[in-house]
């Protein structure tokens, strides 16, 4: 039933008739795999929950402690005098927390939560103009992309929805994939900031952003997880469980 719901949207109707079962049944079922966060219920019917875009509330309360590491050793590759481009997105936000005493930084944003935690800081702040886009909180458009467009930051750090080695950053969104592709493609080096259940696959979304060569991720995955991506040319850093990593660490160049 999860496999079927994964392809896309399907009706009790048609889950009854495909397992010859009673309505009833299906929705007892639907209920249960609700209940195990499997799936999302829909009027009707149900759909994968990789396909809903949740709110940024809601995913700020997830894997906390393992997005606070993964902020931690981004933290690290930030040298005395950059220029930090930072996407919008909940492991993102972490990392700006741990630059607000960075007076030595400037920090460019699209992202309303790392705006909201650097408005009191040290950190000298630039924000991207642009539409305000819903549920993630981020801006994006024409003036978005033509301000990147000025800009050669000196890293940048990249939020995910769901990440494929070889695909790159899934999204909900055509603009969204456009926008990501952009901050990646005009900062010196860029890093993707994505907890363990972000890897393995997309979000269950039809569109992508592609990452240059030698794009690096940090992260709280497996040994395995991270070996696919290291195999596919992504420069990977696990994420620091016990403190930050190392700062004399070089960030990868993607130009």
């Amino acid at each position: 039933m999860v496999e079927l719901l994964g392809a896309g949207d399907i009706s009790v109707h048609d889950l009854a008739a495909e397992f010859d079962v009673s309505l009833s049944t299906v929705r007892r079922d639907l209920a249960t795999l609700a209940a195990l966060g499997r799936i999302t219920r829909t009027y009707g019917g149900a759909v994968d929950p990789r396909a809903v875009e949740r709110s940024w509330h809601d995913k700020e309360r997830e894997q906390r402690g393992e997005k606070d590491a993964i902020a931690r050793s981004a933290a690290a590759l930030v040298r005395s005098g950059d220029v930090v481009l930072l996407d919008a997105g909940t492991t993102v936000a972490r990392l700006a927390h741990e630059l607000r005493d960075r007076g030595d930084l400037t920090v460019v944003t699209n992202g309303l939560s790392t705006l909201v935690e650097l408005a009191d800081a040290e950190v000298e702040v630039v924000v991207l103009g642009g539409r305000l886009r819903r549920p993630n909180e981020s801006l994006l458009g024409t003036r978005t992309e033509q301000a990147l467009c000025r800009l050669t930051p000196d890293i940048a750090f990249l939020g995910v929805d769901g990440l494929d080695p070889r695909r790159g950053i899934n999204c909900p969104d055509p603009e969204q994939a456009a926008l990501k592709e952009t901050m990646a493609g005009c900062a010196r080096a860029a890093w993707v900031l994505a907890d363990h259940s972000k890897l393995g696959g997309g979000g269950g979304f039809p569109y992508w952003a592609a990452m240059p060569a030698g794009t690096g991720l940090i992260s709280g995955g497996g040994a395995r997880e991270l070996a696919a991506f290291a195999g596919g040319g992504w420069e990977v850093r696990p994420a620091a469980d016990g403190g930050p990593a190392p700062a004399e660490s070089a960030p990868p160049h993607t130009s």
